[in-house]
C-alpha cells in the first residue's frame, strides 16, 4: 500500500505542506501494531517514532512495584516519540498499544534532521508537544482531585475521540491500569455509567451510547484537553 495515501490519516502530517510532506515520504513506513505491543520503556533510547493511523498509544509511567498510570494518550492527531526531537536521548515513560491498528515509523535519527532543518515541521510538531503537555497536565490534576466516575469518563471519551466508531476493546484490567486505581473501583464507576445508560460493557468490549451524556457527566477535564489540542491544531480531523 502506497505511503501517499496514509497522509490525511494522520493530524500532524496532514498539516504539513505538500512539498514538506513529499521531504518525509521516503522515511516512512507503513506497520501494523498489535494491542499490548511495547513501543519503548523507561530509560531507553527511542529508536523509532511513530505515526498513528488507526491505532492509539497510552503513554505511562511505571513505579518500581509495577503500578502504572496513564500520562497521556496519542492517536491518529499525534505522534509517539517527542523526546527523540526535543533533545532527549531517553526517556522516563512507557509507550503501549493501547489499541492495535495501521502507523506510519520512522527513524527517529531521520525525524531529528528534519525537523532542526524544516521550520513548518518544527512550528507544527512543537505546538503538537504542547498540546501533549497540557493533556499530561490535566490529567495529573484530573487523577488528583476529580471522582474515579469522572476520571473514568474522560479517559473513555479521550480513547474514542482517538477512534472510529463508538465501541472500545478495553477490560477493567486494562482501565484501572490507565487510572492507577484497584480493578474493583473501575468496575463499580463502569456499573454506574452503564445504569445511567450512558455505555455497554460485555466481555471486555465498552459500547458508549450516549455521547453527549458522557460528556456531561464529567468533569472539566475532558473540555480543557480537548480545546488545547483544538487551538493548536486547527485542522485537526473530524472523529
Amino acid at each position: 500500500m502506497s505511503t501517499a495515501s496514509h497522509q490525511p490519516l494522520n493530524q500532524l502530517l496532514a498539516c504539513l505542506p505538500e512539498e514538506e510532506w513529499a521531504r518525509l515520504m521516503p522515511f516512512l513506513e507503513s506497520v501494523h501494531l498489535p494491542p499490548g505491543q511495547s513501543l519503548y520503556e523507561s530509560g531507553t533510547t527511542i529508536r523509532h517514532v511513530f505515526f498513528p493511523l488507526s491505532g492509539h498509544v497510552a503513554l505511562h509511567g511505571m513505579t518500581e512495584s509495577g503500578d502504572s498510570s496513564l500520562l497521556s494518550l496519542v492517536g491518529r492527531e499525534g505522534v509517539v516519540g517527542v523526546s527523540s526531537f526535543m533533545g532527549g536521548l531517553s526517556v522516563t515513560s512507557y509507550a503501549t498499544v493501547l489499541a492495535g491498528g495501521d502507523f506510519l515509523r520512522m527513524r527517529a535519527d531521520d525525524l531529528r534532521r528534519e525537523f532542526e532543518q524544516s521550520v513548518p515541521l518544527l512550528h507544527l510538531l512543537l505546538r503538537y508537544t504542547q498540546a501533549l503537555i497540557a493533556q499530561m497536565a490535566q490529567t495529573s490534576v484530573c487523577n488528583r482531585h476529580h471522582t474515579l466516575e469522572k476520571a473514568l469518563s474522560r479517559c473513555l471519551l479521550l480513547c474514542l475521540d482517538r477512534s472510529s466508531g463508538n465501541e472500545l476493546l478495553l477490560t477493567h484490567e486494562q482501565m484501572a491500569n490507565l487510572l492507577g486505581v484497584r480493578r474493583e473501583g473501575v468496575s463499580e464507576a463502569a456499573a454506574r455509567l452503564q445504569r445511567q445508560g450512558l455505555i455497554r460493557y460485555a466481555r471486555g468490549r465498552i459500547e458508549v451510547l450516549d455521547r453527549p451524556g458522557l460528556v456531561h457527566s464529567t468533569c472539566e477535564c475532558y473540555g480543557v484537553i480537548k480545546t488545547e489540542y483544538d487551538r493548536l491544531l486547527p485542522m485537526r480531523l473530524a472523529v
